[in-house]
């Protein structure tokens, strides 16, 4: 089985593949403290109750695949993948790494990994021109041609970020949960927040996503519009411009790296 891995910001999402297929999977919060043998510890733990892996560690995993957007998690997870599963073939995405996409921007290796991976998955599933949304720490759009190749895209501040920021600097605000509200006239303050957010959110994704297709694609209709992110399902149903919603897109992408790299090991 093939384990894949992406770290985000916040959150890192573990993945395990029986062929194409995924048939396990794990969110936890990302800690940058976290050392390499606790790292290790942790995996032992989620992948010790899936009962097709054995009880050691690495039992049943023949290939792991990496991205990250947190350099010192990426550093201790090189670590893990020297010290606990040294015998098991492991794809880091990094400059150098093979992923059949182009990038087409002024500075290549200042666009995140995950970014990229998602492209990958992007034109393998649904073919290009497309726009992929992820709603992660940030929201981030990007866009691929036609031709497969990542031409660019958008990063705004995430749901949660806008969430925090309003309980911080807002003197009779509080966090509160990302849900929605009744209606989009809230009634009190907690669901005028929730309106805000998730309304808010849906628009800026429509009026991001037709201005990118304008400029990626002749007819714009052409353009295929991707969702992806843990909070995602949030916005899908007052989004107007969404055509498809893969949660496992990162994952996906990871996967077809692997494959795509593992034959030149």
């Amino acid at each position: 089985m093939l384990l894949t891995i992406d770290v985000g910001n916040t959150h890192t999402v573990l993945g395990l593949f029986d062929g194409d297929d995924i048939v396990e999977h794990w969110r936890i919060s990302t800690d940058a403290r976290r050392t390499a043998d606790e790292l290790a510890v942790l995996l032992q733990g989620l992948m010790g109750m899936h009962p097709l892996l054995g009880d050691e560690l690495g039992d049943g995993i023949d290939g792991i695949a990496i991205c990250a957007t947190v350099p010192s998690v990426l550093h201790e997870l090189r670590e893990v993948t020297r010290r606990y599963y040294g015998d098991v073939p492991a794809v880091l995405v990094e400059p150098g790494v093979k992923t059949g996409v182009p990038i087409l921007t002024d500075h290549p290796k200042e666009v995140g990994a995950d970014r990229i991976i998602n492209s990958v998955a992007a034109v393998d599933l649904y073919g290009g021109p497309a726009i992929v949304v992820d709603f992660g720490t940030a929201t981030t759009f990007d866009a691929v041609s036609a031709r497969g190749e990542y031409v660019g895209g958008v990063i705004a501040p995430g749901i949660e970020i806008s969430v925090e920021a309003l309980g911080v600097r807002g003197a009779q605000l509080r966090k509160i949960e990302v849900a929605r509200p009744r209606s989009v006239i809230g009634k009190n303050t907690v669901e005028a927040m929730q309106s805000g957010i998730i309304y808010g959110f849906a628009g800026q994704v429509d009026g991001v996503v037709n201005r990118m297709a304008r400029e990626l694609a002749d007819d714009p209709d052409d353009v295929t519009v991707i969702a992806t992110g843990g909070l995602a399902p949030m916005v899908l149903g007052e989004s107007s411009v969404i055509d498809e919603h893969e949660p496992w897109l990162t994952l996906i992408g990871l996967r077809l790296v692997y494959e795509r790299n593992i034959s030149r090991m």
